[in-house]
């Protein structure tokens, strides 16, 4: 099944977001995270799923996601499930060059976003959208995603998605959390008013520990209720809890799909399935 057939079936998705290695590791370290990587990617693909690889997460030096996965991913596996991320922060001609090589490897679906102007090089073109219509031209079947935050301004952001410009077949939203459910209530209220109709994968972060220096260097990247993980880490809540309580208070506003950030290759299937129990 291709990934966004997956995502217009009515069945509730709880799926992930994997990170590629750094390009700095160490070599035996670099070769112990590809075998933890691609032994994740099996066992996810295995089931009633969809997979997300990022490009550059917080401009961090990474492996092209692409890349890793052509060369660590088994033969057998079905690609057509899996979504790569494509920020702009790269050359035009490198990104019409790695769509052409995601719809040749049997890549159906590749969520194209801006990109954090804070950190690593420049976008190749303004916004999103343009790369997107980019890409439409070129690959007319490839199923692109688009990309929101509900803890920015509704009205702005449901009408980039809904824009004839748009130019997008699904999107996912920025980590959301429990801790602060209103924007989202809102984001949602305003989706119906604009009718927007793509199906959407609402993010949520599974936050380890309530370390300040963590905390801290993840809200320049992404919204974080520190004082509140704070307070329940310090009640000895397991991170499982945390995030599940994000996943059901989401089902609870009507959003059936939803994808788990942070997870560590070495245990992601582990850590998504005690979340799925809990949920």
């Amino acid at each position: 099944m291709a990934f966004l057939d997956r995502l217009h079936r009515p069945e509730p998705l709880i799926t992930l977001e994997l990170r590629p290695p750094r390009k700095d590791l160490e070599e035996g370290l670099t070769i112990d995270t590809w075998m933890a990587m691609a032994r994740a990617v099996r066992r996810v693909l295995t089931h009633d799923t969809a997979l997300f690889f990022t490009d550059n997460a917080v401009g961090a030096r990474e492996e092209e996601n692409l890349h890793h996965l052509a060369s660590n991913l088994a033969d057998d596996l079905p690609r057509d499930r899996v979504c790569t991320f494509l920020t702009t922060k790269h050359t035009l001609e490198y990104c019409l060059w790695y769509a052409d090589r995601a719809v040749t490897e049997g890549y159906s679906a590749l969520t194209v976003l801006g990109g954090d102007t804070s950190v690593g090089p420049s976008r190749c073109v303004p916004h999103a959208f343009l790369l997107r219509q980019e890409l439409r031209r070129r690959h007319p079947h490839l199923a692109l995603g688009g990309w929101a935050n509900p803890y920015r301004s509704p009205e702005q952001q449901v009408g980039y998605l809904v824009a004839p410009e748009a130019t997008a077949d699904f999107f996912l939203t920025q980590t959301v959390s429990h801790y602060d459910l209103d924007p989202v209530a809102r984001f949602l209220e305003e989706s119906d008013r604009q009718g927007l109709a793509l199906p959407g994968v609402f993010g949520v972060f599974y936050y380890r520990s309530a370390r300040p220096a963590t905390l801290t260097m993840l809200s320049q990247f992404l919204h974080v209720p520190a004082e509140a993980l704070t307070r329940d880490f310090a009640k000895g809540r397991h991170a499982d809890d945390i995030c599940a309580e994000t996943v059901r208070a989401l089902r609870d506003l009507g959003v059936p799909r939803v994808y788990v950030s942070n997870l560590r290759p070495e245990d992601a299937v582990e850590r998504l399935e005690a979340i799925r129990a809990r949920v």
